[in-house]
């Protein structure tokens, strides 16, 4: 994971423990005061809201325990990797392309950020600046690309 995941992740934990479960709790006060909670849409709709932020808090610790960083020193090794961002050229429509490989939960791949997990972040992931890679998409089609350029994500 990248520093800016983490410092996401964490900043994240943070307002759901603080803020989030305040909110929630206020809600449950709230639909409590209505009484008969057998017909009380407000109490389950709250306690739902609670269930749910429990449980982000809850996976949100455990990744955490297991979180690697990425330490910037390895991004000069001149391969691709998480924390890296890579140019590409679509050799089919001969396009540019640019994304910053990044981990699972921190990717957002309508802002150019593609998991390592991912079809294109898996096949780049290992590979120097002017390799080919073939990537087989979800849809069966392949994409063919060359590297054109490694650099450092902005951290």
């Amino acid at each position: 994971m990248t520093q800016s995941g983490l410092k996401a992740l964490e900043d994240e934990l943070e307002y759901l423990k603080t803020t989030r479960r305040k909110e929630v709790s206020e809600k449950i006060k709230v639909a409590l005061s209505f009484g008969d909670l057998s017909e009380n849409s407000e109490y389950d709709a709250a306690k739902n809201d609670q269930a749910i932020v429990e449980g982000r808090i809850t996976q949100i610790e455990k990744q955490l325990t297991n979180v690697r960083v990425v330490d910037e020193s390895d991004l000069t090794s001149g391969k691709v990797i998480v924390g890296c961002t890579v140019k590409l050229k679509d050799l089919d429509f001969d396009e540019i392309e640019e994304y910053s490989i990044v981990s699972s939960n921190e990717a957002d791949p309508a802002n150019g950020k593609i998991s390592d997990e991912s079809p294109v972040g898996n096949a780049l992931v290992g590979k120097t600046v002017g390799d080919k890679v073939d990537v087989q998409v979800p849809s069966g089609a392949v994409i063919h690309y060359e590297i054109l350029e490694i650099g450092k994500q902005s951290f």
